[in-house]
């Protein structure tokens, strides 16, 4: 158990938990005096007040512009949540050069997000709307491009603190701010304090990490999420940012791959179960019985499957997800088990907070850097200086 409301069965590896597990409180008490993981807990401060933010609750439509860590984060609560939220998000988190002049509404508040303030896809998008009246910019309180743009347009500007990252920013202005537009509380993701006290919670930390840390020694370097639950499916896009982008430097890493289930089954499934043997995989599930359609019983004895005539989606969904956690044990896999029993605020904080301290300790034990992204640096710097290049040509 991970939380009340978040069943976790573990990898069950066993092997040198003592010594690892030593290891794994030393780091957790170390981050736990960081300003990061403070970002993460109910006393942080956000960089805006009541005040600043309420004029904008009244409207309903909003673009979120940003790239990986500005965006994802967000997009993972509103897909997360999107039964109990009611206002219309749309994110612009990627280049399309043939959607040119986005469309939106007069009643459209765009919030823009980029940590260095410099973003190149970012500026591009935010170009492309046709509608820049309202505006809100989240970057670093330096000299950037959006920042002295905010100025000129005499914006709300909040600052993004240099000592969080993007992959890491989700509970700070960058991710709870959109919440607060979405109708949701801060305080409700933000638990921390409570978890880090729940002896099931760090029980579950210890036993990720050491059954990670002894599959990596195995060479298992890829890490493969069977999500059986469409709300998750941003949230594990999030995921996948934050395990490359944290741990893939020095020549270590684990791959992180999203398949989304039951369609996967059809697909990939054949590779995870007879392929090589070189895969961690988690397997997420919400409980989906007696929910849904109900199959048509005619039908399913037409297709020769009597067994789920009159039956819910939800029970063929659940037996699925169940049958594809023995065929994997079977085949001698490693996997473990998320099943959330309740799709809110807190089960969804607990979720990121438990990825986000396994990552951290793992980059911990290998004596690699969590932070920055050196070789994405690279990326952009070459881009631009490839655009700089074209336009002295042109000239």
């Amino acid at each position: 158990m991970l939380t009340k409301n978040i069943r976790l069965k573990g990898f069950g590896i066993t092997k040198n938990k003592k010594k690892i597990a030593l290891q794994v409180s030393k780091k957790l008490n170390f981050y736990k005096k960081s300003r990061l993981i403070n970002s993460f807990s109910e006393n942080y401060r956000f960089d805006f007040n009541n005040n600043s933010v309420n004029k904008f609750k009244k409207y309903t439509n909003f673009n979120l512009i940003g790239m990986g860590g500005s965006s994802l984060g967000a997009k993972a609560i509103y897909n997360f949540m999107k039964p109990k939220i009611k206002k219309k998000f749309n994110f612009l988190d990627n280049l399309n050069s043939r959607n040119n002049n986005q469309k939106n509404k007069d009643q459209t508040v765009n919030i823009i997000i980029s940590k260095s303030g410099n973003t190149l896809e970012t500026i591009a998008n935010y170009s492309s709307l046709k509608q820049k009246n309202k505006n809100i910019f989240i970057c670093e309180n330096t000299n950037n491009y959006i920042k002295n743009m905010a100025n000129k347009l005499n914006c709300l500007i909040i600052n993004h603190k240099n000592y969080i990252g993007g992959r890491y920013s989700v509970l700070s202005e960058v991710g709870m701010l959109p919440a607060i537009f979405m109708g949701l509380k801060p305080k409700n993701f933000k638990n921390l304090n409570y978890l880090v006290k729940n002896k099931f919670f760090i029980k579950s930390l210890i036993d990720s990490v050491v059954s990670t840390s002894y599959f990596i020694k195995k060479k298992k370097y890829n890490s493969i999420i069977l999500n059986y639950d469409e709300l998750s499916k941003e949230l594990f896009e999030w995921y996948q940012q934050l395990v490359a982008e944290s741990l893939g430097k020095n020549s270590k890493g684990i791959l992180p791959v999203v398949s989304n289930m039951p369609r996967d089954n059809h697909s990939m499934m054949q590779l995870y179960l007879d392929g090589p043997n070189d895969k961690l995989i988690s397997l997420v599930t919400c409980p989906a019985t007696g929910t849904g359609t109900t199959i048509p019983g005619n039908l399913a004895q037409e297709a020769g499957m009597p067994e789920i005539g009159g039956r819910p989606i939800g029970d063929l969904l659940d037996a699925l997800s169940g049958s594809t956690a023995d065929a994997l044990q079977e085949a001698g896999r490693p996997v473990r088990i998320f099943q959330t029993e309740r799709l809110d605020e807190a089960t969804l904080g607990a979720l990121m907070m438990h990825f986000i301290l396994e990552t951290l300790i793992t980059a911990g034990l290998w004596q690699i850097n969590p932070f920055g992204q050196p070789a994405v640096e690279t990326g952009k710097k070459l881009a631009k200086a490839r655009l700089t290049e074209k336009s002295e040509d042109a000239a």
